[in-house]
């Protein structure tokens, strides 16, 4: 597989850690709150980087990063591609590649984000615990950052 979107029939995947890497694309693309809070370890551990919402500490603060944007005025899409995966007994992470837009009235950006996601096994189940991701191109994270913000 060399992008991930969420799209993907999760009933012809038996990788129980790629499963829950697709998962969290569905819930993204689809704007899906519910899903999105089962793949995410709902605790003060999970943490949040990014260069728009910052340093999220504790699931119900990275909750309100996507209920703005699930339910705000802006469309975002990413897919997932470039990645490796790294695992360890009860942990893995993966690094990669984002690739998608955001769009909101009239503003139509590109997005290309360096990301990397780190899941934890909890009770037998695959939990999103960290998320980081930075734009490299000066310009564009200005752009994104100023059409987030409304500037």
């Amino acid at each position: 597989m060399t992008t991930i979107n969420g799209s993907e029939n999760l009933a012809n995947v038996e990788n129980d850690k790629l499963k829950i890497l697709i998962s969290f694309y569905k819930a993204f693309n689809q704007r899906d709150l519910k899903l999105m809070q089962s793949v995410w370890l709902n605790t003060d551990e999970a943490s949040m980087n990014n260069p728009v919402g910052g340093i999220m500490r504790g699931w119900k603060d990275i909750e309100s990063v996507y209920d703005k944007i699930f339910n705000g005025k802006a469309k975002v899409y990413v897919e997932f591609y470039e990645f490796t995966f790294h695992s360890r007994d009860n942990m893995f992470f993966v690094t990669g590649r984002e690739r998608g837009f955001f769009e909101k009235g009239d503003v139509k950006i590109d997005l290309a984000i360096r990301t990397s996601r780190v899941f934890v096994k909890v009770n037998g189940d695959w939990k999103h615990n960290h998320h980081h991701g930075s734009i490299d191109n000066p310009d564009l994270l200005k752009k994104y950052q100023d059409a987030i913000l409304n500037k």
